[in-house]
């Protein structure tokens, strides 16, 4: 037995080279060491820590045999990345996890060089991994290409179009799928990881070899017959028939969390002669920290937490989410129509689908990771007469475009889109702002596009969404919580492409799409302390827009400014933009300004500082305004 060393082994390791001068015998202790300081950072930070408990052992036997960054490690998705993070190179900025100009928490090219391949996303590893294999074959390199994939993940198309190709193609390859719920197949002790270590092994391979040589010489049907008796019986003996026949080596389920397992095996597939091989590693979500282990979520997602007790410290909530009320809304409309279905891509929680679902189980459909098959699945859904609500997360439904418009728009199919994290999403940056879809949405003939301004709106619209059956529909709203107005009991159907006045004004037209109305309403109030007298307009609809009122707004504003919290090019204010110019409102001497998100990415920060770098405050919009009518900006908001 090895005694631990009394001087923190994680001292000595700033990158993965530093790692691979340790015996073996020590990785026990340091990835002890690791464990405490992932759950230490993120009890500061919040963020992604089930899954990062789970693969800590993996992560120190993949940077210890492996040579990284040569040998190409790629996560998939990101959130198990952190201890990864903390062995290559960041571990002094690892408690900046998700803050302004800190680390993102997903892996990210321009971060570090051990990040090859950026992942907020599910389910690309295996193609960019093979995008890699495939280069380096080609430029004549050597070195090793590693995909490590979730099982959740593996609920996607994609891994599977990746896969097949891998399998054709036939490059050196290895993925390793982290079976963190046990999905698959369990390891079973010392046996399976016997025998993973004896199929990944230079003998076993060799015979292998030997074997086919000699089968080569027979008759085809019995080469057939060798090589199929082969593949099964290994099968049969340790799983991963499937994978087998698309082409991959299949080693293992072997337990992720035994270094003594996992180290010969990663090694023996490291030096083996092969094309693609998939290693099956069986993991436990959390492990090393009791509450995530005991957690439903097993700590998928936290807010800062006290270690001991694993309390988290979430701050009381001064009104119900957008999540919740379109969920609680989508049932009340639910109990009345029994046509109303709903959909979801691995995101019960998330899309408050899961409420829905307790209520109506059999209407509930979570259809994993899958945002293809959710869309086309709910077009199918609306062809014989029911009305689906597709929920997705705006970033998500970017991986179903093609759907959206092949088998929803051009068929004028009436499925609803709810469309959860619609704008700046804070810590979770770039990856998942929902910044598009106004654009892609807009451009489709027949869809019918909302944004509510606050919480009692959304409710209104959940009732016209589901009332419509003219066509497809979508209706965006924010992650966090509502503005805390008062909720009805039931909503109530909003006229098509009608907007609403909330304050009359005579010089300056402030016209908002979405729940940026609180904030043109605050700079209503800073124009008028400057005597410039505003009209603000909550426009409901981005398609079809409210013509008559936007033309009455030209006629009797000199200035008109629309806000939207989507990108500016192809959305909302690109639309009014054009109904104006081409109705001829411009010719009249109009000046419209239009405030969305500008030409970039925004990075992880506080959302109120993502909003103010983006110019979408009170104070921008006020300014934008003023600037339009020939006033010295700085002396006026000064005054």
């Amino acid at each position: 037995m090895t005694l631990p060393s009394a001087t923190p082994l994680l001292d000595r390791v700033d990158t993965p080279e530093d790692l691979r001068a340790l015996d073996d015998a020590e990785l026990r202790q340091f990835a002890d060491e690791l464990r405490r300081e992932t759950i230490d950072a993120v009890s500061v930070t919040g963020g992604h820590l089930g899954a990062g408990l789970g693969v800590v052992e993996l992560t120190v036997a993949l940077h210890h045999v492996f040579d990284t960054p040569r040998d190409r490690l790629i996560w998939d998705v990101g959130h198990q990345c952190y201890p990864h993070k903390i062995i290559t190179g960041r571990r002094d900025r690892i408690r900046t996890l998700r803050k302004g100009d800190g680390l993102s928490g997903f892996t990210r090219r321009a971060e570090s060089e051990y990040d090859p391949f950026g992942a907020g996303h599910s389910s690309t590893s295996i193609s960019a991994g093979l995008g890699m294999a495939v280069a380096r074959d080609l430029t004549g390199a050597a070195n090793n290409v590693v995909a490590v994939i979730g099982d959740g993940a593996m609920s996607a198309g994609m891994a599977y179009e990746a896969m097949n190709n891998a399998g054709h193609l036939g490059s050196r390859l290895v993925v390793i799928l982290n079976d963190n719920d046990m999905s698959i197949a369990p390891p079973t002790g010392a046996m399976s990881a016997y025998l993973a270590r004896l199929a990944s092994g230079r003998t076993y391979l060799s015979l292998r070899d030997i074997g086919k040589g000699l089968a080569k010489r027979l008759p085809k049907f019995v080469e057939r017959g060798a090589q199929r008796a082969e593949e099964y019986a290994r099968g049969f003996a340790m799983g991963g028939t499937l994978f087998e026949e698309l082409g991959f080596y299949y080693v293992g389920p072997i337990d992720g969390h035994n270094l003594e397992h996992l180290l010969p095996v990663l090694r023996n597939v490291r030096d083996a002669d092969l094309g693609p091989i998939l290693v099956h590693v069986v993991t436990q979500k959390g492990k090393g920290y009791a509450p995530a282990e005991a957690s439903a979520d097993k700590y998928h997602g936290v807010s800062a937490f006290d270690v001991v007790s694993g309390a988290q410290a979430k701050p009381k909530a001064n009104a119900p989410s957008y999540t919740k009320v379109f969920a609680e809304s989508l049932i009340r409309e639910a109990e009345s129509d029994d046509r109303i279905v709903a959909i979801t891509a691995a995101m019960p929680g998330g899309t408050g689908l899961d409420l829905f679902g307790k209520a109506f189980p059999q209407r509930t459909f979570d259809v994993g990771i899958a945002e293809q098959h959710a869309v086309t699945f709910a077009a199918g859904l609306a062809t014989e007469g029911l009305r689906p609500f597709c929920a997705i997360y705006s970033t998500f439904l970017q991986r179903a475009y093609d759907q959206v418009v092949h088998d929803v728009a051009i068929q004028k199919l009436p499925v609803r889109f709810a469309l959860d994290r619609a704008g700046l999403v804070g810590a979770d940056g770039a990856t998942h702002a929902g910044a598009y879809d106004l654009a892609f949405l807009g451009c489709l003939p027949d869809f019918v596009l909302m944004a509510p301004a606050d919480e009692a709106e959304l409710v209104h619209m959940v009732a016209t969404a589901a009332a419509y059956d003219d066509g497809p529909s979508a209706f965006r709203y924010p992650r966090g919580e509502g503005v805390g107005v008062e909720l009805p009991l039931r909503g109530r159907v909003l006229p098509i492409g009608r907007g609403r006045i909330v304050r009359e004004g005579t010089t300056v037209a402030l016209v908002s799409l979405g729940t940026r109305l609180k904030a043109a309403q605050e700079a209503a109030e800073e124009l008028a302390l400057k005597g410039v007298s505003a009209t603000v307009v909550d426009a409901r609809f981005a398609k079809p827009l409210d013509r008559a009122l936007l033309l009455r707004l030209a006629r009797e504003h000199e200035v008109m400014v629309t806000i939207e919290e989507a990108a500016e090019a192809g959305g909302f204010g690109a639309a009014v933009l054009q109904l104006l110019a081409m109705e001829g409102a411009l010719d009249r001497g109009l000046k419209i300004r239009t405030l969305g998100l500008p030409d970039r990415f925004i990075e992880h920060d506080k959302p109120e500082r993502q909003v103010s770098d983006a110019g979408l405050d009170a104070k921008a919009i006020a300014a934008t305004a003023l600037s339009a009518l020939g006033r010295d900006v700085r002396a006026a908001l000064r005054a």
